[in-house]
Formats: structure tokens, C-alpha cells, sequence
């Protein structure tokens, strides 16, 4: 078998699926890059037989093929040469693999590209389109609050839940909740499934900044995803997920708007001079004044700082973890946030000011208890 591709080409493809590769797998083909060439036409396949992905790009060839090429070498070579017509000739005998440049030549040996592992294939789906923006915006806004308890599964995951009146995405690590819903996409009938963290990551690098459209599939145990020339599929979470709702307060009367980067970089300043272990700063509301404050009694290390802001509720103080109303402030856009409280004891809601019409989105984060 023998193609001819150019170097840019190649690499800019290999590196959208690269990310699916495993360097330390049990199975040595996992670590390989699948080459199938059909009509003119090179598929690469990449696998760790949870999440698969593939690419297609145009060659140069007068046959069809397969081979299983590995990918830290090709992808080291591919870097280093500049843009040229790359020559790969494949011994479909003895797997062997010559690479011819402008300058040079290098060999390395392939494996059988029969064992390679089978990508699963869309059978008895159900499909949905979302545009790429809406889809990598909502995968940006709950992906920072997904677990990383395996114990529990059902957490490790984005939940998409799929209506006629929307579509809904949910995170939780049961510190921290996001409730993102898009109202401008609706599926036929509901349905639900839960995407693993590391194919949302791979998802969210690959998807166009475009208005295309993003093909959704899924049946009980694989999501497809398909876009451009790039197919994403991922072996869906197969737990209930935690009932959600019933952790967000419905009642909230005290409302809190303030500037988001005034906000949070007062949270910044003040974390540094709180506790290691929890984090903990305390919101004194009263009137249209903030205080921020923070205290590390190991080490008798305090600060505090004066925020102006808009507030309407009874005079409150609630404590929380600092990393974690940072990290909410760092995903949220908008310029004004608002936050809804009750108690000291309740959860507190993030909510931003300006936002797009057809979505909604919530952020809840638990208080802790105030040291005494």
C-alpha cells in the first residue's frame, strides 16, 4: 500500500485525535494510530476502548489499505518537518512502514491492523443536532464542576437531558452544581445519558468555533458524536444520577448583585490569607456593603476587604470555599453576577446578569460552617 499526504494536513488531523491515545495501555495497539485508506480517502482511527475518534483528510493513492502505525513516532516526525508530500509505503506482509520526505527516510514497523479493537457503530440511535457553539460552551460551563470520585460514577460524567422543551446539561461533585439549559434546541422525545469527563475534553478541543452543526447519537451504551470530518464516540456512564433539583433552594429572598471581576479577584487576594485545608472566607452582607474576609488562626494570618454592591434581603453572613466561588467566577461570562441566598446553612446560587435568551444557567455552591 502506498499514499502520498502533505505534512500539515496530517498532523493537524492526528492532533485532533491524539488526545485519545493511551502511552501506558496493556494493549500495545492502543497506543497505534488505525490507517484505513478507501477511494482517495484516509480515515485515522485512535481508540482506548472507552472513547474512540476518528478523522478524515483527502490522499494521494491508487489503493485501498490498512495499517496500525504508532503514534508517539509518527506524531514526534510529523512535528519536526516542515510542509511538504509526505510518501508512506506499507509491507502488507511484514507491517513494515517507510516514510519518504524531501530530505529523508525513515522506517518503522506497524502492527496488524486486524487487532485493532472494533469502534463501536451507531446502531438503533436516536439523533439530535446542536450547534458547536451552543454544545462547546455548555460543555465549558459544567465540565470544571464534574467529580473525580469513582465511587461515584454517575458524578463523573455531564448529565445531558434531553426534552421537547430543551436541553439540559448538569454537573455535580455534590460541592459544587451547574445547571445549564438551552431552550433554542429540542429533541423529539426525552431521554437521558451521561458523557465521561475525558471524552467532553476531547470533545470541547475538537469541536469548530463555527455555526456547524453537531450530529448527536445514542442508544443505552454509546453517544456519537459527529462534525465536520471528525467522528467522536464514547461508552455512555451507566448510573442513575443524583436527584439534582433537590438540592437547589427554590426560595430564595436575599439577592446579591456585584461586579464579577471585582469579586473575584477580591476572592483571590483574600484566600491567600485563609485556612489551607478549607479554604474558607466569609460574605458579610449588610446594606450595600460587602466585607470579604478571611483567617488562618495555625498561622494568625487575616485579611478583609470593602465591596460595594446592590443588595436586597436581611443583613446576612454565610461562609465559603474560596477556590471553589473562584473557579464558578472564572467560567462565568457575564460582567454583572447575581447570587441568591437564604441562610447561613443553605446553598448559594450564582446566576448571571447578562445572558443569552435562550439559555439558563445556575450555578449552586454548599456554604461551609463558620468558624466559631
Amino acid at each position: 500500500m502506498k499514499f502520498i499526504v502533505s505534512t500539515t494536513a496530517l498532523l493537524k488531523s492526528l492532533q485532533t485525535i491524539n488526545g485519545v491515545v493511551n502511552t501506558n495501555s496493556v494493549l500495545p495497539i492502543l497506543e497505534d494510530f488505525l490507517f484505513e485508506i478507501k477511494g482517495g480517502t484516509l480515515t485515522v482511527f485512535a481508540t482506548d476502548l472507552e472513547t474512540s475518534m476518528s478523522t478524515e483528510l483527502k490522499v494521494e493513492s491508487k489503493e485501498n489499505g490498512k495499517i496500525a502505525i504508532p503514534a508517539r513516532i509518527l506524531m514526534d516526525t510529523l512535528k519536526t518537518l516542515p510542509e511538504q508530500p509526505l510518501t508512506f509505503k506499507v509491507d502488507n506482509k511484514t507491517f513494515g512502514i517507510e516514510i519518504t520526505s524531501e530530505t529523508g527516510r525513515y522506517k518503522l514497523t506497524g502492527e496488524n491492523p486486524e487487532d485493532f479493537p472494533k469502534i463501536p457503530q451507531p446502531e438503533s440511535v436516536t439523533e439530535i443536532n446542536l450547534p458547536a457553539s451552543s454544545l462547546g460552551h455548555a460543555i465549558a460551563q459544567t465540565l470544571f464542576a464534574v467529580s473525580g470520585d469513582d465511587l461515584r460514577p454517575a458524578m463523573t460524567g455531564v448529565l445531558f437531558q434531553l426534552s421537547p422543551d430543551g436541553v439540559t446539561f448538569v454537573s455535580t461533585d455534590a460541592h459544587k452544581l451547574v445547571k445549564l439549559t438551552r431552550k433554542d434546541v429540542k429533541a423529539a422525545k426525552a431521554a437521558q445519558f451521561i458523557v465521561p469527563k475525558k471524552a467532553l475534553n476531547l470533545l470541547k478541543s475538537a469541536l469548530p468555533a463555527s455555526e456547524s452543526g453537531v450530529n448527536v447519537s445514542y442508544n443505552k451504551s454509546n453517544a456519537f458524536f459527529t462534525f465536520e470530518n471528525t467522528k467522536l464516540i464514547c461508552r455512555l456512564i451507566d448510573a442513575n444520577y443524583p436527584d439534582y433539583n433537590a438540592v437547589i433552594p427554590q426560595n430564595n429572598p436575599n439577592k446579591l448583585s456585584i461586579n464579577r471581576l471585582e469579586f473575584q479577584n477580591a476572592l483571590r487576594r483574600i484566600s491567600i490569607y485563609s485556612n489551607k485545608t478549607t479554604y474558607q472566607v466569609v460574605l458579610t452582607i449588610a446594606g450595600s456593603e460587602l466585607k470579604v474576609s478571611a483567617q488562618d488562626l495555625d498561622f494568625s494570618n487575616e485579611a478583609n476587604e470593602q465591596l460595594t454592591c446592590s443588595y436586597e434581603g436581611a443583613d446576612l453572613e454565610i461562609a465559603f470555599n474560596a477556590r471553589f466561588l473562584i473557579e464558578m467566577l472564572g467560567v462565568l461570562t457575564s460582567n454583572e453576577i447575581e447570587i441568591e441566598l437564604s441562610t447561613p446553612t443553605r446553598a448559594g446560587v450564582l446566576r448571571p446578569v447578562e445572558k443569552d435568551e435562550d439559555e439558563d444557567l445556575l450555578m449552586l455552591v454548599m456554604p461551609v460552617m463558620i468558624n466559631a
